[in-house]
């Protein structure tokens, strides 16, 4: 896989918007068109001669698509302050958004499930989708695993999955997408890249695999005589107002069939029973 390069350091708000818009393949005309500005206006916000106002900036923010942590580097870029905040999930203010998060876990009963930030570190998770992880990784995977490092690692999930290094690609593809253009990255976003984006390259190149484009990913547990087939699905938050809360998500896991839908109770049935 060829490394997407990175994204310009913040030097303008011009520069940060040549990037967003080539990385969506857009012209200047096509986001002139879609933010509701002049082609004239755009070209000159662009090459530094012109500087938008803060609701220009957000117009283009939302004809661009970026999220809401980009849209915060837009306004900064431009002069601006923040419009969203960023609230960790461990905040009071935040007790609400867990007590929901864990309300839907909890609904999941025995289909494993997860709240999984950008990064694929799963931050909550309800008693299946623990029972997984404890069933199918040669190692305890600790109390916030990356789901992207359980799936390139022989001691996590990759040995107790048929298709492990097309979800492989699959994950780091899309954690790629989510925190890899972003121009700022924390130390953690970095360590990840650096770990899980040639392993992926790698991956390509041995077995040809390309990221899956269909959007029910097949997951094909085997381990010691136990078959199952599923299948992952992605619940977000609608129209949220905060940082964290559109980075996070929840996936949740059912079974692709009936003999999938047995073995899945008998591996979560042992657990309870244990």
């Amino acid at each position: 896989m060829n490394a997407r390069p990175p994204f310009p350091k913040p030097s303008g708000i011009g520069t940060l918007l040549r990037a967003y818009r080539a990385e969506r393949g857009m012209s200047q005309l096509d986001l002139a068109l879609e933010a509701g500005v002049s082609s004239r206006h755009m070209s000159f916000i662009e090459t530094g001669r012109s500087a938008p106002s803060r609701e220009v900036v957000l117009s283009l923010a939302e004809a661009l698509g970026v999220p809401l942590r980009d849209r915060n580097a837009l306004l900064e870029a431009a002069g601006f302050a923040r419009a969203y905040g960023e609230t960790p999930l461990g905040a009071d203010s935040m007790a609400h958004v867990e007590e929901a998060l864990s309300l839907i876990l909890r609904a999941s009963g025995d289909n494993p499930a997860w709240v999984i930030n950008p990064r694929f570190d799963a931050v909550m998770s309800n008693a299946a989708g623990r029972t997984l992880l404890r069933t199918f990784c040669r190692r305890p995977p600790g109390e916030t695993p990356n789901f992207a490092r359980l799936l390139i690692s022989e001691d996590g999930l990759k040995r107790s999955i048929e298709n492990a290094d097309e979800v492989a690609v699959h994950v780091i593809e899309r954690i790629r997408r989510d925190i890899g253009g972003l121009h700022a990255r924390s130390p953690e976003d970095e360590r990840l890249l650096r770990e899980v984006l040639p392993a992926s390259a790698a991956l390509r190149a041995k077995r040809s695999i390309a990221a899956p484009e269909f959007l029910l990913v097949p997951i094909r547990f085997r381990l010691d005589g136990l078959r199952m087939d599923l299948f992952t699905t992605i619940t977000t938050f609608g129209a949220p107002n905060d940082v964290t809360l559109q980075e996070l998500r929840i996936e949740t896991l059912f079974p692709a069939d009936a003999k999938s839908k047995r073995e899945l109770l008998k591996v979560v049935g042992r657990s309870r029973a244990s």
